[in-house]
């Protein structure tokens, strides 16, 4: 009798409350959910930010196939990523190096959240997060092969490039079971995924196609540089959807990283604006935008384990060593990185993993780990071992794939439609058609 009373109870109680949460059972926070979402969106934003940043940066012949280049990764790796790269990034561990298959198509990933990655929000909410950094990673290596990579090749080099190079590096530093996260690797948003990776696939592109027809002998000066500080502004909001969206609740993490993001921005855009001014004689509107951008790369992987104060010393190191690899190591090495992608990116990125080993305390993050300045000297080995990782890996998948593409089409434009430009050689269209700029 007592029996059935509880059963009819348990029986009323869900016909009255059917979408009540019972004990165990994982359920969506609401504030969580509303925060990932409008992080996501941010971070979304980046792209079309990127796109205007570079493309003000291009000669005016090739400012509408660089902005091309970024947006169509939009939808290019949208689809890659639902299709399988998320199950190869996220998907259960095959032996460290990549994730399985068994999540192609998003098979099994419903609107649950999933503890092993994000247990108050949905997992397509994950998803759909870790999209955006899979697209802006591509975008950002094209700023190295503005102006002389043709669009039918750099399609299939998207794709490979992000099946072969983004999705295993996401697992190793990200995915349950990757092995640099079982190595006690810390990158919160991206350090080595996003910035090592496509500043050194973007070097190995450059070197690949080789200089642009004129380089060093005639000006490829920015055509439009309000167009890239409107880009750079785009990119330094967007990034607060990066870094504080990267704690994956509404809480007190994402605030500070919130917090350092803003920080070491700044410190950064004012020590390549001085760096600059002492070298150069002039403080320049593109240093500017470009030190912003150099802070912003150099705090993401350690945004989720360090202070204000660190975040001042790291963005001020960045925009000095990303000045100098641009203004110095460039020039005297002569490798044609047009818009400087590993001279801030691939420089900043790795300042920016190392610089976690050093500054990361737990009093930030409980779940990180202490670095070098606050007792834990051991943390730097895993930091090294990730940089070294990621560097390799980048400049040897890149190769492999570029060296693969040009078997089946050519890579390089021609030296007619160089010259002509590829915004009509390529796509049949001019930015300011009867326009002197």
């Amino acid at each position: 009798m007592t029996r059935f009373c509880l059963q009819g109870l348990v029986l009323l109680t869900i016909l009255l409350f059917p979408n009540a949460a019972w004990a165990g059972e994982v359920t969506a926070d609401t504030g969580d959910t509303a925060w990932l979402m409008a992080a996501t969106a941010l971070v979304m934003l980046m792209t079309p930010g990127l796109a205007l940043f570079y493309g003000g940066m291009s000669r005016r012949k090739n400012v509408l196939n660089t902005i091309m280049i970024s947006f169509i990764v939009l939808g290019l790796i949208s689809v890659q990523w639902v299709l399988w790269g998320y199950s190869l990034a996220f998907g259960p561990d095959k032996a460290g190096l990549v994730g399985g298959l068994s999540w192609i198509g998003l098979s099994g990933v419903g609107l649950d959240p999933n503890p092993d990655y994000a247990g108050t929000i949905p997992h397509q909410l994950f998803v759909v997060f870790q999209l955006m950094f899979a697209i802006i990673t591509v975008a950002l290596i094209t700023g190295s092969l503005v102006g002389r990579m043709r669009f039918p090749a750099f399609l299939i080099f998207a794709v490979l490039w992000s099946t072969f190079v983004y999705d295993p590096l996401a697992h190793w530093v990200w995915g349950v079971g990757g092995w640099l996260r079982n190595l006690g690797a810390l990158d919160f948003a991206g350090g080595t995924v996003v910035h090592i990776s496509s500043g050194v696939s973007g070097l190995v592109a450059a070197l690949v196609l080789g200089r642009r027809r004129g380089y060093g002998v005639e000006p490829m000066l920015p055509h439009n540089l309000p167009l890239t500080v409107l880009g750079a502004g785009l990119l330094w909001f967007g990034w607060f959807g990066f870094n504080a969206g990267s704690s994956l609740a509404a809480n007190g993490l994402a605030v500070s990283a919130f917090v350092v993001t803003n920080t070491a921005a700044g410190a950064a855009a004012l020590a390549w604006v001085f760096a600059e001014w002492a070298h150069r004689g002039k403080p320049t509107v593109l240093g500017a935008a470009s030190g912003c951008v150099a802070g912003l790369v150099a705090i993401t992987p350690a945004s989720g384990f360090v202070g204000p104060l660190s975040a001042v010393i790291i963005g001020m190191t960045a925009g000095i060593l990303c000045y100098l690899a641009v203004a110095v190591l460039k020039p005297r090495l002569g490798y044609d990185d047009a818009l400087d992608v590993f001279g801030v990116h691939g420089i900043g990125g790795t300042w920016g993993a190392l610089a976690t080993g050093l500054f990361a305390s737990t009093a930030v993050n409980a779940g990180g780990a202490d670095g070098l300045f606050f007792g834990n000297p051991g943390q730097m080995g895993p930091q090294i071992i990730g940089v070294l990782a990621t560097w390799a890996f980048a400049a040897v998948a890149t190769f492999i794939i570029l060296k693969l593409v040009g078997l089946f089409t050519s890579l390089r434009a021609t030296e007619d439609e160089e010259t002509l430009g590829l915004d009509l050689t390529q796509h049949g269209e001019e930015a300011y058609r009867g326009l002197i700029l």
